[in-house]
């Protein structure tokens, strides 16, 4: 570590360090380096947003467990955490638990490697297999897809901004955060197609061509902005409250997911979709007209193609024909 880094202050027992960065009290309780180690674990070792994000919340939810009952960050044996185990079995998913306990795996494994614990007490604790040949992420019908882009209002700056960033995520199955942290020189013609530059989960880079639809999307509104010579700055930038303009601050993941679910309802589409029900969308839409199962799984950056069949609806539409066969 750099000798000019700074490293977080003590925490206080209400769990704020100096910079009012929320600490649990099982961790604000323990030792500096515990603390320490603490922050090192999530800014250095969990790169990916959703992850950290999500470990946070789980970290959290177990420390406030240890808090009610007293025990201190030493006093955490396996015991504990198996009957922390069967009482979130009972308000949780399978896949929740699992991925509950392996941020609880890696966080405790963090502080044994640096030296603040002697042993890991959630190695020992097992969680049931969890095995899902289909994801639980909702799809758009063909249908709703095209409603939705013909709902747009493409006189407006943020229509044709929003349409463009959703086009990203449906066009090139890219997540939702690799969409919003693109720059405006990350869209670049290369011959006669434009591409796309795609910064991924786990460091990966992805250089996608363009689908001509999305090309038009992404025209329109670069041009509407007029921010085709800012090449450093972001591509998709927030809205200056109802002015209807932008700002020259990026749009956030989270902004991005409320933009999406008030598009859906304003295109009248019924259902519950996310940011990843685009990606869902495109791989299915991509199947199922005559795309490769391989290709899908470059196109979405998954190092597996068991992750791409899990985005795969092709068999939930076989099911809903099957189902249409029935005659009263």
């Amino acid at each position: 570590m750099d000798e000019n880094t700074m490293l977080p202050a003590p925490a206080r027992r209400d769990g704020l360090n100096h910079v009012g960065v929320a600490l649990p009290a099982l961790v604000a309780d323990a030792s500096r380096r515990a603390q320490e180690e603490f922050f090192n674990f999530f800014a250095a070792e969990i790169a990916n947003e959703n992850t950290r994000e999500h470990y946070m919340r789980d970290v959290a939810r177990f420390a406030q467990w240890c808090d009610g009952r007293g025990f201190r960050l030493e006093q955490v044996s396996t015991i504990h955490l198996a009957a922390y185990r069967e009482e979130i079995k009972r308000e949780l998913a399978p896949t929740s638990v699992k991925r509950h306990f392996s941020a609880l795996r890696r966080l405790f494994g963090w502080w044994v490697e640096k030296g603040v614990l002697e042993r890991n007490p959630v190695r020992e604790v097992r969680t049931e297999k969890v095995s899902r040949t289909e994801g639980k992420t909702p799809a758009f019908e063909l249908e709703d897809m095209q409603q939705l882009f013909q709902s747009f209002d493409t006189e407006s700056l943020i229509g044709l901004r929003d349409r463009a960033l959703i086009g990203v995520m449906a066009f090139t199955f890219a997540r939702v955060t690799a969409a919003v942290s693109l720059s405006v020189k990350d869209y670049y013609p290369q011959g006669r197609r434009s591409y796309l530059r795609l910064d991924e989960k786990g460091g990966k880079q992805r250089e996608i061509p363009c689908h001509h639809q999305l090309e038009e999307y992404l025209d329109a509104y670069l041009e509407a902005a007029g921010i085709e010579k800012e090449r450093d700055t972001p591509l998709f930038r927030s809205a200056l409250g109802r002015t209807g303009k932008l700002s020259d601050r990026g749009i956030s993941r989270t902004d991005a997911y409320h933009m999406v679910q008030r598009r859906v309802r304003e295109a009248g589409i019924a259902g519950r979709f996310s940011c990843h029900s685009y990606r869902a969308t495109g791989i299915t839409n991509f199947l199922e007209n005559g795309g490769l199962i391989e290709k899908a799984q470059w196109i979405a950056g998954h190092s597996d193609s068991r992750t791409t069949k899990l985005y795969d609806r092709r068999n939930l539409k076989a099911s809903l024909d099957d189902i249409e066969r029935i005659r009263f």
